[in-house]
């Protein structure tokens, strides 16, 4: 399996905005939401450029960003950085479930229990 590049990249991006909050309004959640979750996608990352891929810790994550912060952006109406970080989890969301869909286990019902 190749490195997956743009799961790097988008953890990148979700670090650096944690460190740009904090950088131009002292936003210390900021920092640390941006951090948390820049490593956490990092991680998702490194697990699906893995042999065979692993998405689901990205894929959790992404959800999970883009409902923080689509809720933020609907609250705020700004697109910077909610709407750009919720659109932005929606597209690795979406990339991820398309990739990676063979990867993805399926739930499976017991019979007879």
């Amino acid at each position: 399996m190749p490195v997956d590049w743009l799961g790097y990249v988008y953890a990148a991006t979700v670090a650096a905005g944690g460190i740009m909050g904090y950088a131009k309004a002292g936003s210390v959640p900021s920092l640390g939401a941006g951090l948390a979750f820049g490593a956490l996608l990092g991680y998702g990352a490194h697990l699906n450029s893995q042999d065979p891929p692993r998405p689901l810790l990205q894929l959790g994550t992404s959800l999970f960003l883009a409902g923080m912060m689509g809720a933020r952006w609907n609250r705020s109406g700004k697109l910077m950085p909610a709407g750009f970080v919720c659109v932005l989890s929606v597209a690795a969301l979406v990339r991820n479930l398309v990739t990676y869909n063979r990867y993805l286990p399926l739930p499976t019902g017991t019979k007879g229990a």
